[in-house]
């Protein structure tokens, strides 16, 4: 059922040493079923302002409440979830703005 890998990435807040707060970023792989959006799902995001991408099936205890994951070399902001009722959780996600989408 999990035919792809992709990183969940969480950002975290950290003092550095002139007292400035910066958020830093920690990624975990974890195994994923990769799926195309409903065409409900695509039109309903574009009428709210989102660009629904993709959707990523993982299981409930993977996922920690990241807002991003990197799939194939690719940065996505994950805009909504749904927990299904079989312990996964649906990821939806757009292509991360301001980075063109690329993982450094």
């Amino acid at each position: 059922m999990k035919d792809v890998v992709i990183e969940l990435i969480k950002e975290i807040p950290q003092v550095d040493q002139y007292g400035v707060q910066r958020m830093t970023e920690t990624a975990r792989t974890v195994y994923a079923k990769r799926d195309s959006v409903t065409r409900s799902e695509f039109f309903g995001g574009g009428r709210n302002g989102l660009n629904p991408e993709a959707m990523f099936l993982v299981f409930v205890g993977d996922y920690d409440d990241e807002r991003k994951c990197a799939y194939n070399g690719k940065t996505y902001a994950i805009y909504r979830t749904y927990e299904t009722d079989d312990d996964y959780i649906e990821l939806y996600v757009q292509r991360e703005g301001g980075t063109n989408g690329t993982r450094d």
